[in-house]
């Protein structure tokens, strides 16, 4: 019976170390935005929620980096899937709790223009981290 836990023993503590040991993705989570009126030239404005606050140093004013993971299958040579990480955008952080924040759009776009992008904005899941000058 003793014999059994030794064997069983490693791997439980692996399980609960693993998640000390790995980083977590901290992503938008959820999105609101203004309801359009149908005025001419109106701005929309949209608040972006993330899983992050300041338990993780965030604080009002500061600014996160907003990716996409865009993944792609190789179906002619080596039938891999690629995942690209691609950089679209910034928030900056309106309001901070324990381990969320509030974020409005500080930048849209990625560095090269012609980059072509599925859904032309930031949306729910993309990955977001601190800015690092």
């Amino acid at each position: 019976m003793k014999r059994r836990y030794l064997q069983i023993l490693p791997f439980i503590l692996f399980f609960f170390t693993a998640s000390m040991v790995f980083g977590r993705e901290y992503i938008i989570y959820s999105i609101a935005q203004d309801v359009p009126m149908g005025i001419e030239n109106e701005q929309i404005n949209k608040n972006f929620y993330v899983n992050m606050g300041e338990k993780q140093g965030l604080s009002e004013g500061s600014v996160l980096d907003v990716y996409r993971v865009i993944s792609r299958l190789d179906t002619y040579e080596t039938k891999k899937r690629y995942n690209h990480r691609v950089k679209i955008g910034e928030l900056e952080v309106l309001h901070t709790e324990e381990n969320s924040a509030i974020t409005g759009i500080k930048l849209f776009g990625p560095r090269n223009s012609k980059t072509y992008f599925e859904v032309p904005g930031l949306m729910i899941g993309d990955h977001v981290g601190v800015k690092v000058d």
